[in-house]
């Protein structure tokens, strides 16, 4: 297994506050304005959708790359770092 980024040991070692949606592991500039485009401006929208899928990796992968257009790597990786997140936060 690599190493994680330094962006998904960041996210999911703090609170997720007001986090923008571009805080996510896998969701930059360009697939974050696509989300923001669709109403989804913060990192708490995307755990919502997360818990939402009851923490099942196919079906939030799924939402993820549908609103944003992401790849099976960058869909992976905002999975990967809400699933860590929650395990160390809930």
């Amino acid at each position: 297994m690599s190493s994680t980024s330094k962006k998904h040991a960041a996210f999911v070692s703090e609170p997720m506050g007001n986090k923008p949606v571009t805080a996510v592991p896998g969701i930059g500039p360009v697939l974050g304005e696509r989300m923001k485009q669709q109403g989804y401006n913060k990192a708490t929208q995307v755990l919502g959708e997360f818990l939402t899928s009851n923490r099942e990796p196919a079906p939030f992968n799924n939402w993820v790359q549908n609103r944003s257009g992401a790849n099976s790597s960058q869909s992976g990786a905002a999975t990967n770092a809400m699933g860590e997140w929650c395990d160390n936060n809930l």
